[in-house]
């Protein structure tokens, strides 16, 4: 076993039994999650250098860590303890980076730059005219 993940609203624990795993509702997945608001193929788990990393595969509810969404498909390293809502499903991930083999400094998140967040006026430093 590669940790686990516990329910944050109580229930039993889901161990992490594999170092790649899909999760979701559908009955092909690794972990499965019997749940309306949770896509048939949610979202990856899997470790890297010691370290267990979630990546969003287009679910339609997210996945959030520490309370923040993520993008799709976009990796972001799950520290032991940390805060995941698979939709609206809370979890913390309990495991041991250095019994899955992590020394030295954590792997980092991919970095994307979130082209979204301000309009293509304002990236090329132009302004929009009110209307009169």
């Amino acid at each position: 076993m590669f940790g686990e993940l516990v329910p944050t609203g109580g229930g039993d624990p889901i161990p992490l039994m594999k170092k790649r795993l899909r999760v979701g509702r559908r009955d092909g997945c690794d972990i499965v999650l019997d749940f309306g608001n949770v896509s048939g193929h949610h979202c990856l788990l899997e470790v890297d250098e010691g370290y267990w990393f979630v990546r969003d595969l287009r679910s339609r509810n997210g996945v959030k860590v520490k309370g923040k969404r993520i993008l799709v498909g976009v990796r972001k390293r799950l520290d032991p303890n940390t805060e995941i809502y698979i939709a609206k499903n809370g979890y913390k991930i309990s495991y041991d980076p250095q019994a899955l083999g992590a020394f030295g400094t954590p792997p980092q998140d991919e970095y994307v730059d979130d082209f979204f967040t301000e309009s293509l006026l304002a990236r090329a430093g132009l302004k929009k005219k009110d209307k009169k």
